[in-house]
């Protein structure tokens, strides 16, 4: 079976090979010096350090084979893959929340990328699904635990 395709954008790609490089050299490092520490403690059949560290360890090189997965598998989002059109992967859209008329600002990206302290939202969310591929002055009814939520797509352009 093939692997899934990550769709990232040029920004998301250096984001996850920075953080695989800290993780390999960083914290690598840290936990081993944690490791030695604990085993220094000595015996380390009921020793919580040690079991810490090695929980850590263990939850590190479980991330490091997430990143390179993903990296493995990305498909590079570049400017011509981005429509001004529509709401696509990769693009920044503004949007108005009918009810309140607040304008909200999203770069939509990959769920691997999402971030929403800064404004990227996961095309797999339900706002991002429901918006991608529409126009600008489109509405769209988001369906949510607090009830149904209308948008208007306001603006769609290329991130700067």
């Amino acid at each position: 079976m093939p692997e899934k395709e990550f769709g990232l954008t040029y920004n998301g790609i250096k984001e996850f090979q920075q953080e695989l490089e800290e993780r390999k050299t960083v914290i690598a490092a840290e936990i081993a010096g944690r490791l030695k520490e604990a085993r220094a403690l000595g015996d380390v059949s009921e020793n919580s350090e040690y079991d810490d560290a090695k929980a850590a360890q263990a939850e590190n090189e479980i991330r490091i084979l997430e990143i390179v997965n993903i990296l493995k598998n990305a498909k590079v989002i570049g400017d011509d893959d981005i429509s001004q059109e529509e709401v696509t992967l990769g693009g920044h859209v503004k949007i108005r929340d009918m009810e309140t008329g607040e304008d909200l600002e999203y770069v939509v990206v990959n769920s691997q990328e999402e971030d929403i302290f800064r404004n990227r939202i996961s095309s797999d969310s339900p706002v991002g699904s429901a918006i991608l591929g529409k126009k600008k002055g489109s509405i769209v009814t988001v369906k949510a635990p607090t009830g149904l939520l209308k948008y208007k797509v306001l603006e769609i352009k290329k991130p700067s």
